[in-house]
């Protein structure tokens, strides 16, 4: 039987960036289902307020961390970087058969970074975040009036005498109707995406964490820890040694 080593693979970087953006996404769906709820549950439009303002600080926080990540993939270590995170690169496809190849043998290969099955769920996870992030700055501006465009909705509905920077929302009286109405037809796409995006984007999360846990009952390596310590344990030669 081979000696188990170990091997240094998740720098302190990237285990920050991947903790901090699982409590934000946490946090995010817990209060935009309450968000989605709201009418069921009786939120006041003051409490609707609170609720969003808390949802967009999140979503800056998410916003600034995925940034981090993103820059990161370009300097981090080997197992960071975009070419072991994302479906990409010429050997990606060969690779992606030799391990479908041998999951069905019964004898999965061993990575100390992501998998090539991983790194497709790692992109469609990046994607759906960064949809989520995009739509969410633009629904912050026209909900409650936040940057980096908040400014400017509240410039194009406020009514003819209001001050747009002190607009408040579900405050009618201080809106142009007909802005305040090609606003909203603006919004809505973008709105529908971010839910849609949203109910994905847990979906993935569900998905993404049950692979995580089959995969190191199957193949062991110290999956999970990996993620606090930075370290992977296997007895054989990883592929991606």
């Amino acid at each position: 039987m081979s000696e188990l080593r170990s091997y240094r693979v998740w720098d302190a970087p990237t285990r920050w960036f991947h903790w901090i953006n699982a409590l934000c996404v946490i946090g995010l769906a817990a209060i935009g289902l309450v968000i989605l709820n709201g009418g069921t549950l009786g939120v006041s439009n003051a409490g609707k307020i609170a609720l969003k303002t808390a949802h967009v600080w999140i979503g800056y926080a998410l916003v600034m961390n995925l940034c981090g990540r993103i820059a990161w993939a370009f300097v981090g270590n080997r197992y960071a970087r975009w070419q072991q995170v994302l479906p990409v690169g010429r050997q990606y496809v060969a690779s992606l058969r030799g391990y479908l190849a041998s999951l069905a043998a019964g004898r999965p290969q061993h990575y100390l970074g992501h998998n090539p099955l991983g790194r497709i769920s790692v992109a469609v996870l990046l994607a759906l975040l960064l949809l989520q992030a995009l739509t969410g700055l633009l629904l912050a501006g026209t909900d409650i009036y936040y940057p980096p465009l908040g400014h400017w909705f509240a410039q194009w509905i406020a009514a003819p005498g209001v001050e747009p920077s002190g607009l408040v929302p579900y405050s009618p009286e201080m809106y142009d109707k007909k802005a305040y109405a090609s606003m909203r037809a603006l919004r809505s796409p973008f709105a529908t995406a971010h839910v849609y995006g949203f109910y994905a984007l847990l979906v993935m999360a569900a998905l993404h964490i049950a692979a995580v846990v089959i995969t190191e009952l199957r193949e062991g390596g110290g999956i999970v820890s990996a993620m606090f310590t930075g370290r992977k344990f296997h007895a054989g030669k990883p592929t991606d040694e």
